[in-house]
């Protein structure tokens, strides 16, 4: 065997049966391949999954957290052993404990304490399991996404819809199996590669979409080309790469065949299903959705910009990720950017910017959890909402160089946060995990992150231990190497 051969050999068991299964799920076996994979998986409930990032991180203590007895403690010096060798990223000396800053009530049959800057989330209480003891390891902001959405906090690994999209491939050929939206003028700190595929791939990375100007960038045709000369491109590109598919063998060369057919069949899919000006009127009442929205360019840096009226654009995000999801996309992904509340600046007060973050989401985020009841999707669709961490119970000690003042504001807390969970199998109505009575250790039910991927996995129909991709001499899995995660058994229906 020559040199060649040899190589062919080795590209031929590159190609993975999983590869050669998302493939298959490009093209016309993609129902059939769903079915099989659905079947074949013991213990899968949810179909698709919304993934609700805030970026930055909301506070868990003007949020979820009701801690009557830390607002007794407000302006007091933080305890010595909440301090003494912890790290924090920006709070230096002694700084003083801050209570909730709003009020709390509690909601539902389940009586969920939830604030009072959410009471259009409180009309879907006992759809919430909220999760009050996630812990992770991470308290910078792009090690954090990146350990929450990749399983690693370094570069280079592939994002939680890619592992999804990789095992389960997508149900409609026209439409990618992960889909990526953002909102509040920026994309989080750890940059893209939050929805990268790593080391997978690459067909199996999130497809970003804009709701404004083209859905996808570089997907319209350049000017003097029509449909019919772009299909006979296509054609030639294709005759080439099958070509070097015989040579020299190369996954990627066929992953790249792939792209360009899924983009020419988007080019008519995308804008179709990102055209919400088709939905009725009582449905873009509901969740506060306007189309055709531009955001203002000057909200990039400072989220109070846009105070003078509501900004739509997190809200026309989930109604796309219910009509992506409706139309067969398996992971939808929606990042929003300007939860940061370090009290550094007025744009990063709780008491100023945190209300207006809220105003923003919690209407299209109630109206999200009903719409896909109503409409029979709720049960199998997971939805996520949380941060990278947490905020401490402590006000960060800071002041404004320039204005010469502080205001009020927490700094990151990976010891402690809130996420929850809502449909696609997952217990409604439920608490799960406590703090102590100051919001700063978990006392009941600690949860990692790798726990909560375990159990999303798991939902899916995907077994988190055994679900891996081999790289560089080893299994990897999402969940890492280690079996230190575990399904959360308690919080499925």
């Amino acid at each position: 065997m020559n040199p060649r051969d040899d190589f062919r050999l080795l590209s031929a068991q590159a190609l993975t049966r999983r590869h050669f299964f998302g493939r298959l799920g490009l093209g016309f076996g993609a129902l059939a391949l769903d079915a099989l994979t659905a079947n074949a998986k013991a213990g899968g409930k949810a179909k698709a999954v919304i993934y609700l990032h805030m970026a930055g991180s909301p506070s868990q203590l003007e949020l979820f957290e009701h801690k009557p007895e830390l607002k007794k403690h407000t302006d007091q010096d933080c305890p010595e052993e909440f301090l003494k060798g912890k790290r924090f990223a920006f709070i230096r000396g002694v700084p003083k404990m801050l209570g909730g800053i709003f009020e709390f009530k509690q909601h539902g049959q389940s009586g969920q304490w939830l604030s009072e800057q959410l009471p259009h989330l409180a009309t879907v209480a006992d759809e919430l399991c909220v999760i009050r003891s996630v812990n992770t390891e991470q308290f910078n902001h792009a090690p954090a996404q990146l350990f929450m959405h990749t399983g690693n906090a370094r570069l280079g690994y592939p994002s939680m819809g890619s592992w999804v999209t990789y095992g389960l491939g997508t149900t409609n050929k026209d439409l990618p199996g992960f889909v990526v939206l953002s909102s509040g003028g920026k994309t989080p700190d750890a940059g893209k590669s939050v929805w990268g595929s790593g080391f997978l791939p690459s067909v199996y990375q999130g497809v970003q979409c804009r709701t404004d100007g083209d859905p996808v960038l570089y997907l319209s045709n350049p000017s003097g080309m029509s449909r019919e000369l772009r299909r006979k491109t296509l054609d030639a590109l294709k005759d080439l790469n099958d070509q070097q598919v015989k040579a020299v063998g190369d996954p990627e060369t066929l992953t790249r065949i792939q792209q360009y057919e899924l983009a020419f069949r988007m080019q008519v899919s995308v804008p179709e299903v990102m055209d919400i000006s088709k939905e009725p009127q009582h449905i873009l009442d509901l969740y506060g959705a306007k189309p055709g929205y531009v955001s203002p360019v000057e909200s990039l840096d400072d989220p109070r910009a846009s105070y003078k009226g509501d900004d739509p654009t997190f809200a026309n995000n989930c109604l796309l990720a219910r009509r992506l999801v409706e139309k067969g996309v398996r992971f939808v992904q929606l990042y929003d950017w300007g939860w940061d509340h370090h009290g550094s600046s007025p744009g990063e007060s709780l008491d100023e910017t945190l209300p207006i973050k809220c105003r923003y989401s919690d209407r299209a985020i109630a109206a999200l959890i009903k719409d896909l009841k109503q409409r029979g999707l709720l049960d199998s669709t997971l939805i996520i909402w949380g941060g990278e961490f947490g905020r401490t119970p402590m006000m960060q000690n800071n002041v404004n160089k320039e204005l010469k003042k502080g205001f009020i504001g927490r700094d990151h807390h990976p010891v402690a946060y809130t996420m929850w969970m809502a449909g696609g199998g997952i217990k409604g109505g439920l608490s799960y995990g406590a703090t102590d009575e100051l919001g700063y250790n978990i006392v009941e039910n600690k949860v990692s992150v790798r726990d909560l991927q375990a159990t999303i996995l798991h939902q899916l129909g995907l077994d988190p231990f055994t679900f891996n991709y081999p790289y560089q001499g080893l299994n990897n899995r999402l969940i890492g190497p280690t079996d230190e995660a575990r399904v959360l058994k308690d919080i499925l229906a």
